[in-house]
């Protein structure tokens, strides 16, 4: 599959999905995924015939569509009945998997308040283990995303942020069911940089490449291509070069934007020498 069909775009919470699903077929986009949280995307607003009607039209156009779990729901809680709703919510996510016939699901390894970071993290890995046993039943498959960094002196952090944390995850559960989606903007912000994540992947465990450029060391922003520092051909020839074979998501300004930066994206990749038909 040719570099630029590989690249697809973030609808988030920005459009209704019938009408993401008819711009992504006007533009030759193969790769989706929404948000089912707020507003006509919220999980409890698609009925049967509402999903038998987005399946067909993902079906007839060709498009692979992804869900992508809110990150400020707390995968790492463990307060009393609060830890049973995110259970609940994540679940949500599996039974929408089947009934809009997606193809991934992204998830999220929580957050801390800095003091309680050890005990947060014992308590994402056991939900996410439980997760994933659940989808190995349905035959359900996540993705889990290394998440920014937040600035020193805030109180709250998003976990899997670094190299060592998202491995504390992903290195405990060997699943197929588990696999992982790789924010390079996130990993430009942190010391190991694009590169450190890229030497220590195994790129046949990787199923997405989320991007959007950024500040080197700097703080969580999605700038459009250009507007950061980030090398996106040097990423893309590493990248490619390690092996990896799924899809692209733009996740940045507004959904035009994502569409216009695709052919640009792919401009940088052949001119850093990637093989991009």
């Amino acid at each position: 599959m040719a570099l630029l069909d590989r690249i697809g775009i973030d609808l988030g919470r920005k459009i209704r999905l019938e009408e993401g699903i008819e711009l992504a077929a006007r533009h030759g986009v193969r790769f989706i995924d929404v948000q089912l949280d707020t507003g006509d995307n919220a999980i409890g607003q698609f009925d049967e015939a509402r999903a038998a009607s987005v399946r067909a039209a993902c079906q007839r156009h060709g498009i692979a569509l992804g869900l992508h779990t809110l990150s400020a729901v707390n995968v790492a809680e463990y307060a009393p009945m609060v830890a049973d709703a995110v259970d609940a919510y994540l679940h949500a996510y599996l039974d929408a998997y089947r009934l809009l016939d997606a193809r991934w699901i992204v998830i999220h390894a929580g957050y801390h308040f800095t003091d309680d970071k050890e005990l947060r993290m014992q308590a994402g890995l056991a939900r996410i283990r439980r997760l994933v046993a659940a989808a190995e039943k349905s035959g359900a498959i996540l993705y889990l995303e290394n998440l920014n960094k937040e600035p020193k002196a805030a109180e709250v952090h998003y976990l899997a942020h670094t190299l060592d944390e998202w491995r504390y995850y992903y290195d405990q559960i060997d699943s197929p069911n588990l696999r992982l989606s790789f924010t390079v903007n996130h990993a430009h912000l942190v010391p190991e940089g694009v590169d450190g994540f890229i030497d220590a992947l195994d790129f046949r465990r990787v199923g997405e490449v989320r991007l959007a450029d950024c500040f080197r060391n700097g703080h969580e922003v999605h700038l459009l291509p250009g507007q950061g520092d980030l090398d996106f051909g040097r990423m893309f020839r590493r990248i490619e070069a390690a092996g990896f074979s799924g899809h692209y998501t733009n996740a940045f300004g507004t959904l035009d934007d994502m569409l216009a930066a695709r052919a640009d994206l792919v401009a940088s990749a052949r001119a850093s020498g990637v093989s991009v038909d």
